[in-house]
């Protein structure tokens, strides 16, 4: 065709086989270990068909090349094994727990020299770029729903000779595009929405430089960590419907934010204006936190998200999540079930707290 194909369309018909008489129409699982030599798998760890096919689709909605992991915190691991030890890496306050446990970590092994940020504060991000390796961001943050301006911050990154790593999970490339703000690496849990159906556990890098493609393909190949081709699988049919799940759940989530913020439960709302995430401050401390998120039906008690279900969780039942996090924030994932139906069920969870 000679026009570019909307972003819908790229999730429906990227990383499919040729188009031949009596070939399916998606890309088949290959449960293969070993290939015939020669060619530019040789071997199971290298690469897979079924990979491929979601890497097609993932980096076609990036605009880069995209690389599969055994999980989203081994994408992690191996972008974090590009910095040499004792270099500096910028890392936002508030971000997926898994992260932070990585960055301090390698901190209190003296493997990296780790400056804490609120994203939020542009000022303050841009001054914590001077001579550091990586500037790592997300945005939306997890679970404070902060977000960063991706585009000033890469400016200022790449200026101190930094690369940047934006964390694209809750957003999604229908959203937001980080590549094309300025971002040299683009990280998924692709568990998540892209996935979408909670039943796979795979992660995600997007880049343009053929150097970070091949030095990471390089740490996929040397720690082992490669998807599995289940999950490959599950990931790119799910990618294909990414876009209807997308739409429905972020009408959700904003109907949702909007009669919460009237709510007299609700001490704060926080919703960035898109996306399918929500976090809110009851009344009543840790306690009637813990109490709500037990007292439904329809919304599901759970650490993850992303999923065509809507859950939910108190974040600092996890000890490690960082003190700044209120005692009483619950994290909400919106689904894409019935908005009343779901906003019923929260209504009388939350009347149940001054009942």
């Amino acid at each position: 065709m000679d026009h570019p194909l909307a972003p819908e369309t790229v999730a429906v018909t990227a990383g499919r086989p040729p188009l031949e008489p009596d070939a399916p129409l998606n890309a088949p699982l290959t449960p293969a270990s070993t290939y015939v030599a020669g060619g530019s798998m040789e071997y199971g760890r290298y690469g897979n068909p079924t990979w491929e096919a979601f890497e097609e689709v993932l980096g076609r909605l990036e605009a880069g090349r995209a690389l599969t992991f055994a999980s989203g915190l081994a994408a992690v691991s191996a972008i974090v094994d590009l910095i040499a030890p004792g270099e500096k890496i910028v890392v936002p306050r508030h971000a997926y727990l898994g992260v932070l446990t990585i960055m301090a970590e390698r901190e209190q092994r003296g493997l990296l020299n780790v400056a804490r940020v609120d994203v939020e504060d542009t000022e303050q991000v841009v001054a914590a770029c001077d001579d550091a390796a990586i500037v790592w961001l997300e945005s939306p943050t997890n679970p404070m729903l902060e977000v960063a301006d991706i585009e000033t911050i890469a400016a200022a990154g790449h200026e101190a000779g930094a690369r940047v790593v934006v964390d694209n999970t809750f957003a999604t490339p229908l959203v937001q595009r980080p590549l094309e703000l300025g971002a040299d690496i683009v990280l998924h849990s692709a568990t998540k929405y892209l996935a979408g159906h909670s039943d796979a556990v795979l992660g995600a890098v997007v880049s343009r430089d053929d150097d970070v493609h091949t030095a990471l393909d390089e740490r996929r190949r040397t720690l082992g960590s490669v998807p599995g081709v289940l999950e490959s699988w599950l990931a790119a049919r799910g990618v294909r419907t990414l876009h209807l799940r997308l739409e429905r759940s972020q009408a959700n989530a904003a109907e949702l934010a909007h009669r919460l913020e009237a709510h007299d439960a609700t001490e704060k709302v926080r919703y960035p204006g898109f996306g399918s995430m929500i976090a809110i401050e009851v009344r009543g401390g840790a306690a009637a936190a813990d109490l709500l998120t037990r007292s439904t039906s329809l919304w599901v008690h759970a650490t993850s998200l992303g999923g065509v279900e809507s859950t939910w969780e108190r974040r600092r039942r996890w000890a490690s999540e960082p003190e700044t996090v209120p005692e009483n924030l619950i994290r909400m994932s919106v689904g894409v079930e019935n908005v009343d139906d779901l906003w019923r069920d929260l209504e009388a969870a939350l009347g149940g707290l001054s009942g």
